[in-house]
């Protein structure tokens, strides 16, 4: 179990990152974390989430509260609620009195606090002038760790992990996780799919919605390496089978680095044409380090005096089809490949709104044309949802749309278009 302690957290003044920063590399780990509690710098509350997480978890992360200030009340609410009176420990108060003696002349300083901790606390690392200690009670492990992100995170890494790991092996589980990142599949079809699989009870699957894609997860965890790592395996190949293309990456993949990696596979250089999306599409791909191995660059045309003078879209074809139409999408995606020699080029016009829609081409209207030397496409999208979520869904529609035309190029036969 993790609590973390402090009124910045309750009050939501500071974003509570320490315990998701531990529950993720516990879990990583093998453990179940079978809760997590934020508490206030509130003595008595403190306690009894301790003596709570004691009663139902067979070890307690705990992060908060160990600093110099009036309102660090861990080591009080601890020797309270424990029955430990706080003794100080004579190797953090002689290294808190040697580092004094350097930089002042005062005696007694309130760093001295931090040397006083319940009986029987270990320091985790005294040399390394971080608050941080591990306690035994009732034979389960009590970690106590700073609040300070920066701290918190070294001191779990190296010494809270390695202790745990020597600390009733049993409790470990093998654990496999991947992340599928898919788009242009909803939530309710790629739930669908995976219902069809009648997948073992021990591979747990979740669905999470990030705006544009669906993040499928996949976790099998047993005590028995070879089994899990076999269910592992064919859940992954099942899953894969039944999404098929729609899912465009894995764990940290994005959009932008998996095509990044195919027009590298494929030798490729790409050059952009935005209207609506105003430079996303670039900043996107230039995200990604090393993106000049393939990106020659982008022209945001907004005007439509640009379109014509920098994407050679002529003024006839703007007047009689208007700046949003398949056939400007398209003279953008050819003239910025023309001008620019690139092997492919992409190009996006559409109504992002919130004004500007018309019955016939309402907002969310918006046409993403590929170029290349062999052929040209356009495809019609009409997305729903307010400015930001308009851009940001054709951006990525867009590089959705060069990452299966390159999956095409190297499996001919299949379609890049909708």
């Amino acid at each position: 179990e993790i609590i973390a302690i402090g009124d910045e957290l309750t009050s939501g003044r500071i974003l509570n990152t320490t315990s998701s920063f531990a529950a993720r590399n516990l879990f990583e780990a093998g453990y179940e974390i079978s809760a997590m509690n934020t508490i206030g710098d509130t003595p008595h509350l403190i306690g009894e989430a301790l003596k709570q997480a004691l009663n139902r978890a067979d070890a307690v992360l705990v992060t908060g509260g160990l600093g110099t200030t009036d309102d660090d009340l861990t080591n009080e609410a601890v020797s309270k609620a424990l029955n430990r009176p706080t003794m100080p420990n004579f190797e953090i108060l002689s290294n808190i009195r040697a580092h004094l003696d350097d930089i002042t002349n005062t005696p007694v300083s309130q760093l001295e606090k931090l040397a006083w901790l319940p009986s029987g606390a270990e320091a985790l690392n005294p040399a390394s002038r971080m608050a941080g200690y591990q306690l035994i009670h009732d034979d389960k492990p009590i970690f106590f760790l700073p609040g300070i992100p920066s701290q918190m995170k070294l001191l779990l890494v190296e010494e809270v992990l390695p202790k745990l790991a020597t600390w009733q092996k049993d409790h470990r589980l093998a654990t496999y996780q991947r992340i599928f990142r898919i788009f242009n599949l909803p939530e309710t079809e790629v739930n669908r799919r995976i219902a069809t699989l009648d997948l073992s009870p021990d591979a747990h699957i979740g669905y999470y919605p990030v705006f544009p894609e669906v993040h499928l997860s996949l976790i099998v965890r047993d005590k028995k390496n070879n089994n899990a790592r076999r269910l592992f395996k064919s859940s992954c190949q099942a899953i894969s089978t039944v999404l098929g293309d729609a899912i465009y990456g894995h764990d940290r993949d994005s959009m932008e680095m998996v095509v990044g990696k195919l027009l590298v596979e494929r030798n490729f250089k790409l050059t952009v044409a935005e209207s609506c999306t105003g430079g996303l599409i670039s900043s996107k791909i230039t995200d990604t380090p090393g993106s000049s191995a393939y990106l020659l660059g982008g022209v945001v045309a907004y005007a439509n005096e640009l379109k014509t003078e920098y994407l050679g879209v002529s003024p006839e074809m703007l007047e009689a089809c208007g700046a949003v139409s398949r056939e400007v999408a398209e003279a953008m995606a050819v003239g910025v490949r023309k001008r620019s020699g690139a092997d492919i080029a992409l190009a996006v016009t559409g109504i992002a709104g919130p004004a500007g829609g018309t019955e016939e081409k309402p907002v969310g209207t918006v046409y993403i044309a590929i170029a290349t030397a062999e052929e040209n496409w356009v495809t019609r999208f009409h997305f729903s949802g307010n400015r930001e979520q308009i851009r940001e869904i054709s951006a990525q529609s867009g590089l959705d749309l060069v990452r299966k035309y390159l999956l095409q190029k190297k499996n001919p036969g299949s379609s890049p278009g909708k």
